[in-house]
């Protein structure tokens, strides 16, 4: 079979690996998280794995909320206004993880997966994970249901589909995002940078939205990043299936989300040896703004999907 798959179950939580035994492309999958901790592509003269993630399992679980690297984020995404929202005139406040004065990334993104299935053949490699999440945080007393697929295919490409479903008596609020690091080798700085949107929110000195949208052209046909720093979220278009594509003079990167992620979060880092890139179902805040904000009905399955693929130039 052209495509593999492997567990390592010997480390403090499983590491999957998906492999295209052809090409040696590698996808290292944490179930800690079920985070992307690697995706190895072979140039012409190197290896390159284009996500900036952590030295070991270790290094993940005792400091993931150090930059929140490929952390999953629901059940709500970025930024929270002070941890804090109302639904039906009762008020909440999230228990973790505050920068600052906000709650931030979720609750779910230390949560070790349950490996659910695996698959591999001539066309790809895939594993699925399972988490149940009980509702233990006091900010968010609504159990859901967590199922997130990993796939690896020909020419690079990798895929992630994730599926929420509740058994509550009510709507719930929710989210949802990932939040990983992409780097193809050398500093941001040498990379140009294309996504499809002219809009980005407007957001106040703590990074809230502010509810007004500013246009922003500046990344419609490619733009060299230079010394550009971003902190943003932008609207990706409804004219085009959208992407985002990072490039530099050996590789590029495509982010192909589908309609359920119609928010792009983009960041970097004072170190500038990467860039998150973030695909988001709903704004920073939307528990309050409702920028992207869903009421997910009970026992119905709602998912979420996006695609990384990388080439050589």
């Amino acid at each position: 079979m052209q495509f593999a798959i492997t567990i390592n179950s010997k480390d403090i939580f499983p590491i999957i690996t998906l492999t295209d035994t052809f090409t040696k492309t590698e996808a290292e999958i944490y179930a800690f998280g079920a985070l992307l901790n690697a995706f190895k592509i072979n140039t012409d003269t190197a290896t390159v794995n284009i996500v900036d993630g952590f030295s070991n399992a270790n290094e993940a679980f005792y400091n993931i909320t150090n930059g929140f690297k490929s952390a999953k984020l629901s059940p709500f995404t970025c930024r929270m206004d002070h941890g804090e929202y109302s639904l039906k005139e009762n008020d909440f406040k999230i228990e973790k993880f505050y920068l600052g004065e906000h709650a931030i990334h979720g609750i779910i993104y230390d949560t070790v997966f349950e490996v659910l299935t695996t698959h591999a053949d001539d066309n790809s490699a895939s594993v699925g994970l399972k988490m149940n999440y009980s509702g233990t945080d006091k900010g968010y007393p609504f159990a859901f249901e967590l199922l997130v697929n990993w796939k690896l295919e020909k020419n690079n490409k990798l895929s992630v589909k994730t599926t929420v479903i509740h058994h509550n008596n009510q709507p719930i609020p929710y989210a949802d995002g990932w939040h990983p690091y992409f780097t193809l080798g050398n500093s941001v700085n040498n990379y140009m940078l294309q996504f499809d949107s002219n809009t980005m929110l407007e957001f106040d000195g703590s990074l809230i939205p502010t509810g007004n949208t500013i246009t922003d052209t500046r990344f419609l046909n490619g733009i060299a990043l230079n010394d550009i720093f971003l902190d943003n979220c932008f609207v990706l278009s409804t004219d085009t299936t959208p992407k985002c594509t990072i490039s530099n003079h050996q590789l590029s990167l495509t982010i192909q989300p589908d309609i359920n992620y119609p928010y792009l979060q983009l960041y970097t880092p004072d170190h500038r040896n990467s860039i998150a890139i973030e695909n988001l179902s709903g704004a920073p805040d939307c528990f309050n703004n409702g920028i992207g904000l869903l009421l997910l009905e009970p026992n119905k399955l709602y998912s979420f999907s996006t695609s990384y693929t990388a080439k050589k130039i």
